[in-house]
């Protein structure tokens, strides 16, 4: 499978995801999350850096429910500021995930 380049607002995005997940975080070990999210430290070591910026849907509302976040708010959140970096931040609905 050949995966598509990546566009500035999904890079944007997945860095805005990272920020928000780092922070919503606190101070809880990366390993308590992620085992307690049932996913990888490697795998959200490489979310908050924003190494993988656009990780599967499964994943990221599995580590959204562990911190406590709503999905709803966690993409109001990353997809407002990608949008700002748009003129007018109109257009079709962008993806969380791939």
């Amino acid at each position: 499978m050949v995966r598509l380049p990546l566009t500035p607002a999904e890079v944007e995005r997945g860095q805005l995801l990272g920020a928000l997940l780092r922070r919503a975080r606190g101070e809880r070990s990366m390993l308590d999350v992620a085992l307690a999210a049932d996913v990888s430290p490697e795998t959200l070591r490489k979310i908050e850096s924003g190494r993988v910026a656009t990780p599967a849907f499964p994943t990221v509302a599995a580590i959204a429910q562990v911190l406590g976040l709503s999905l709803d708010d966690v993409w109001d959140r990353i997809s407002r500021g990608a949008e700002g970096a748009a003129p007018g931040g109109a257009g079709t609905p962008d993806r969380l995930a791939s």
